[in-house]
């Protein structure tokens, strides 16, 4: 796997960036500006199986990212750039499974620590186009093991036994870019909006595409603010996934599995905003990531929880 090409991602890439350059020229200039001048919302996102109340754990178990971003309006719609860190974990789909216990297409374990920028344009239509760069390490470096231990202990579960197999440690670097159309309304309480994102780097590298309809009291007001249900599917075209196949220059000897192609994933939730705080939550269902392993061995669920705030 680690020889397919990129060619046909990098050229989709490069085409994007290159529609939209005369947009991105003033980018540089702006940061600066946003940054001083831009209303900060600062949130917290996490990603965790156990929320399900669920007492089993395993694949994609945990994700903890915290991100502030600052907006400014501009003549257009409006800019917006920020930071962000974070944290994803995975492990074998019974994480009480000794490493002498775990099958031979069992999720490895592994751990992604990334930091990263991103900058934002965003049209008055409700259309954006993002790009970010994330750079960070997989395996012990992402300290996975010492994080899950103290998440374990906090919600009396038993202790992940496979940590000693995990993927080995890489240096990583992920470049984003991904777009939104604008919103199709189909009256003053329902919608419906499209999605498209590409990841390239050692660590990601992949394309997907969403769909999300949204429902419910959509219009801001000073008093209610915005509450409303929504409904997210989405297909993702799957290059290279170092979490489960190991980075690009890991040896041949650490335990890896191939990824499918092509995967697929729904997210149902519910979104409530008022003033200056912000709650979103929904449950999110991943079809299997594992070639020649079976849908339901691999199929996964997990809650989503994101607050955020604005001063």
């Amino acid at each position: 796997m680690r020889s397919v090409s990129l060619i046909p991602l990098l050229c989709l890439m490069a085409g994007v960036v290159a529609a939209q350059t005369p947009a991105m020229q003033p980018a540089g200039e702006d940061l600066r500006e946003i940054f001083r001048q831009g209303r900060p919302t600062t949130t917290l996102d996490i990603d965790n199986d156990s929320l399900l109340l669920r007492n089993d754990d395993g694949l994609y178990t945990s994700g903890l990212r915290l991100s502030q971003s600052f907006r400014v309006r501009s003549s257009e719609g409006w800019r917006s750039a920020g930071w962000r860190v974070g944290q994803q974990l995975y492990t074998a789909a019974d994480a009480r499974l000794r490493p002498d216990q775990l099958r031979a297409l069992d999720r490895p374990y592994a751990g992604w620590l990334y930091a990263g920028l991103f900058y934002r344009i965003e049209d008055a239509d409700g259309s954006e186009l993002a790009f970010g760069l994330d750079i960070g390490c997989i395996g012990p470096c992402a300290q996975g093991q010492r994080t899950q231990d103290v998440l374990h202990q906090l919600l009396n579960q038993p202790q992940p036994q496979g940590w000693g197999t995990q993927i080995e440690n890489e240096v990583g670097v992920v470049a984003h870019v991904g777009g939104r159309g604008p919103y199709l309304r189909f009256s003053p309480h329902a919608d419906l909006r499209p999605g498209v994102a590409a990841r390239l780097g050692n660590i990601f590298t992949d394309l997907g595409g969403d769909l999300t309809l949204r429902f419910g009291e959509l219009q801001p007001s000073a008093a209610e603010g915005t509450v409303y249900g929504f409904l997210r599917a989405g297909v993702r075209g799957v290059v290279h996934d170092a979490t489960l196949q190991g980075g690009w220059i890991g040896s041949q000897s650490q335990r890896t599995v191939e990824p499918r192609c092509v995967t697929g994933e729904i997210e149902a939730g519910w979104q409530w905003q008022v003033a200056r705080w912000a709650v979103r939550v929904s449950v999110v269902g991943r079809s299997n990531e594992i070639r020649r392993v079976e849908e339901a061995q691999g199929r996964q669920e997990f809650l989503r929880l994101s607050i955020s705030y604005s001063p």
